[in-house]
């Protein structure tokens, strides 16, 4: 497998409002506001747990902000599980397929999403209370799934959300040029700050992890040189916030 992007994320604890506010100064970039769904297994819902996302599947519906999306994602994977045409990235539309390596904190795992545009408001009918959110997952996708982690059922689905998702790209910190993403639900907020680094001809794969790792330092500097605080949770949002949702569901 050639070289792969490396997407590097910071939680932060502080309170959302105050700390986008120092992050994002008077940048005043523009600002996307989403809502976003996550499909996990109905049965494991009901007794608070989240099956789907223990087994390394996340399934998501992004909706508002214009096109909607629908993403299947596998994290942790390995580089023997991302077989045939699911081996490399490709971008055709309405197909976008990424491979990277996901950094947060100590944490380091390998991602590969596979994510399917979708007209504005078109996936709205799949969240809908009664509705089964594997529907619109089509016929590329569920290979996708089928071929690298053949284990998984999507039967029996239910959407958990909405999670309001406000995001600014591109601010800078520093040298940096850092994507903010708030996530509001359930009396819970959470915000991510996040770069990504992308391999360069001359990189070698010793060359790409130590200037990675000198950015991953830089961006938690920048973000505490501001008065923020580093998360120090070992869990990343999605997980946390799936949790939350799954325990308030439960029977």
């Amino acid at each position: 497998m050639n070289l792969l992007p490396v997407e590097i994320k910071v939680n932060i604890e502080s309170d959302v409002g105050t700390a986008l506010a120092a992050l994002n100064g008077s940048h005043g970039g523009a600002t996307t506001t989403r809502h976003i769904w996550f499909a996990e297994d109905r049965d494991g819902v009901a007794e608070g747990r989240v099956p789907l996302l223990d087994g390394g599947v996340i399934v998501r519906f992004r909706t508002g902000g214009g096109p909607d999306d629908l993403t299947v994602k596998l994290r942790p994977c390995t580089p023997d599980q991302l077989v045939g045409r699911f081996s490399a990235p490709f971008d055709v539309e309405p197909f976008t397929y990424k491979i990277e390596h996901d950094w947060s904190g100590e944490r380091r795992v390998l991602a590969a999403s596979l994510t399917h545009g979708h007209p504005p408001g078109t996936l709205l009918d799949a969240v809908a209370p009664g509705a089964d959110p594997a529907a619109p997952i089509d016929a590329v996708q569920d290979q996708f799934l089928h071929v690298c982690t053949p284990a998984v059922r999507l039967d029996g689905l239910l959407a958990l959300g909405p999670i309001l998702s406000t995001k600014v790209d591109d601010v800078p910190l520093d040298d940096l040029k850092v994507d903010l993403e708030a996530w509001s639900v359930a009396g819970l907020e959470f915000l991510e700050a996040s770069i990504r680094v992308k391999p360069k001809d001359e990189d070698d794969a010793e060359k790409l992890t130590a200037r990675a790792e000198r950015k991953q330092r830089k961006l938690e500097e920048a973000v505490r040189e501001r008065g923020v605080a580093v998360s120090e949770h070992p869990e990343n949002k999605t997980r946390r916030v799936l949790t939350a949702l799954a325990e308030a569901g439960r029977n």
